[in-house]
């Protein structure tokens, strides 16, 4: 069961939805605008703990409201009655779409449906071992410095001893200036596993602007029901604009950069 207990645990470290967070907004990235992180995120339970790093995101405005997503990480568990294990983790693909613009009357809607797809060593307490599916719902809005996200979403998680479960979670932020941002998230699950148990926390973390592109990010927390965990996130986030879109490339009859 410990084995079994790591591999949901490196799954949800993957699906960091909105870094350095687990909740995540609506707002895509921009067209012709990429994201990419180099990050390591971890968890510890009694008796063991496992994550994953380096891991490599990779978010890419491909059409207006349209941003492309893909994870790829470097996984390890480290038990504390069995050898530690470390190789290639679960891959992350997904496509994240506002439905609706913020106005001052209502907020932002989009969803973000992710595939997480088997490619660690289950065996090894590296992957998941089946292919899991999320599919959220995230709302937005802000006033002056502060802005406020959340939403709800349901995984499949399919296997035999698994079931599947649903997150929901809400975040308040406020902007410092142009260099910091600071949040806080609070959150629930269901269980995820048939003896399992549900649980609530939350997270404490920012970001810092060391320049235009340049950002450090950056979240610790712990559950305060259900089981003993405790969690935290360290990343590096290069923003650009330099590629076209998928839409240039239709126009122009290809799909390259410009």
């Amino acid at each position: 069961m410990k084995r079994r207990a790591a591999c949901l645990l490196l799954a949800t470290l993957t699906a960091l939805a909105g870094p350095p967070f687990r909740t995540d907004d609506p707002e895509p990235v921009e067209p012709g605008h990429l994201e990419f992180y180099v990050f390591g995120a971890g968890q510890r339970v009694p008796g063991d703990s496992s994550g994953v790093g380096p891991a490599l995101e990779f978010n890419y405005g491909i059409l207006p409201d349209t941003q492309f997503h893909v994870v790829v990480p470097w996984a390890y568990d480290r038990p504390r009655d069995a050898p530690s294990q470390s190789g290639r983790g679960d891959t992350e693909l997904g496509v994240k779409v506002r439905l609706l613009h913020e106005t001052d009357d209502r907020p932002q809607i989009g969803v973000f449906p992710l595939v997480e797809l088997p490619t660690g060593e289950a065996a090894r307490g590296l992957g998941a071992g089946h292919t899991q599916v999320y599919l959220p719902v995230w709302i937005q809005k802000g006033w002056g410095p502060w802005t406020t996200y959340g939403g709800w979403g349901w995984w499949r998680n399919p296997g035999e001893v698994q079931r599947n479960w649903t997150y929901a979670g809400w975040l308040l932020q406020r902007d410092f200036g142009e260099r910091l941002t600071l949040g806080a998230e609070l959150f629930h699950t269901t269980a995820s596993t048939l003896d399992g148990q549900a649980s609530s926390g939350f997270d404490l973390g920012g970001q810092v602007n060391l320049g235009e592109k340049h950002h450090l990010l950056f979240s610790a927390g712990r559950n305060v029901r259900g089981e003993r965990q405790t969690f935290a996130y360290l990343g590096y986030q290069l923003t650009t604009g330099t590629f076209g879109t998928l839409a240039d490339g239709f126009r122009t009859g290809r799909t390259g950069g410009r």
